[in-house]
């Protein structure tokens, strides 16, 4: 497999990757290796011919190998004359070779995807809290673009090198390699990350995925794609937090498109919506915030926010309209909407974004 220059955050595959690192170490094992051999062979070479000493010899091999010829030991025989012509011809032919070989990895892209790799591998070692996307088909296409939108920084998954090539997100890293296989998902940061989506085309590599990542970070947030909805249920037995089904969602949107169009408007307003000041967000309130003790009626988000608060989740429950009574403790979550100025005011003053990593009941 032949290498392609990298031009930017994408990696190689590892084989290929192990076969430029094999390559590049003969060359400079033979660059390293060459000039140390020629000053040996010089020094041995006088010393055998002119019988100087052997500080001597070496003097006259480095002034010969570097063309510098200042201040020759002595008067050469014509035995040394020659020997001193092959082995000027051996530096220059060296100091060639070096250079081409040099040339010769830039140009074919060696360096440049060795270097890109290590840029990469630095990155993903000290990336943390970042969602990671396994698939970019259709699915994880959108789902990219959303979490690029968010600025919620991400590492995406695919085999196509090809496919990677295009991606150009600001807080994405396109990775190469097989999402099912455990040493990408370590490669990807997988024990430091909030979330994963699994999003490839086929059922059973989704479900494998979620099971591997489950195991190797139990506290991990798992979003799946299921195609059939019979792997809907094995997804989540195998440890998916929410399982997915497009093709099931598209019918429905498109059903509630025709029989409740005023609710899907507003919901597109709301959560895709990026032209307009109206959002929903999930928003977690922190331990000291104002709000915790007091109840929603008493909370005056309406008057200081203009906020309207759709539904609150303790723990793993899920209050839908909550009581004007209900009294606000520390870690609740609340899904509130309204202008994004003022809610961007209220998660400054009272809470967080929801970080999306809390597991769900079994």
């Amino acid at each position: 497999m032949e290498a392609s220059p990298a031009t930017h955050l994408t990696l190689t595959p590892q084989a290929n990757i192990a076969i430029l690192r094999r390559q590049l170490a003969k060359r400079l094992v033979t660059l390293l290796a060459v000039p140390p051999t020629l000053l040996l062979a010089g020094t041995v070479g006088y010393r055998l011919i002119e019988g100087w000493p052997l500080l001597d010899c070496l003097y006259m091999t480095v002034i010969t190998l570097t063309t510098v010829g200042y201040r020759e030991v002595g008067p050469l025989s014509p035995a040394g004359q020659v020997f001193t012509i092959l082995l000027a011809l051996s530096g220059v032919f060296a100091l060639f070779y070096s250079g081409t070989v040099v040339i010769q990895s830039i140009l074919e892209g060696e360096l440049q995807v060795l270097l890109g790799s290590y840029r990469v591998r630095r990155i993903l070692a000290e990336l943390k809290d970042h969602v990671i996307v396994c698939g970019y088909g259709r699915v994880g296409r959108l789902v990219c673009r959303e979490l690029d939108a968010a600025g919620q920084p991400f590492v995406v998954i695919d085999r196509n090198l090809e496919v990677l090539r295009d991606v150009t997100f600001q807080h994405g890293i396109p990775l190469e390699g097989d999402a099912t296989s455990e040493d990408v998902l370590r490669e990807a940061g997988l024990e430091r990350a909030r979330a994963l989506v699994a999003s490839l085309a086929s059922d059973a590599d989704n479900l494998y995925i979620t099971m591997t990542a489950r195991l190797m970070n139990p506290a991990l947030r798992i979003v799946a794609r299921a195609d059939d909805e019979r792997a809907e249920r094995k997804l989540t037995r195998a440890g998916a937090d929410r399982v997915v089904a497009p093709y099931r969602l598209g019918g429905l949107r498109i059903a509630h498109a025709i029989l409740r169009p005023s609710v899907v408007e507003f919901l597109d307003l709301a959560v895709g919506g990026r032209d307009i000041e109206l959002a929903v967000e999930e928003i977690e309130l922190r331990d000291d915030s104002t709000l915790v003790g007091r109840t929603l009626r008493d909370s005056g988000l309406r008057d200081a926010y203009d906020i309207i608060v759709i539904a609150l989740r303790r723990g793993e429950f899920m209050h839908v309209n909550p009581s004007p009574e209900t009294v606000f403790q520390p870690g609740d979550t609340i899904i509130v909407t309204g202008h994004r100025e003022k809610l961007d005011r209220f998660i400054r003053d009272h809470g967080r974004r929801g970080n999306g990593v809390r597991r769900s009941a079994r």
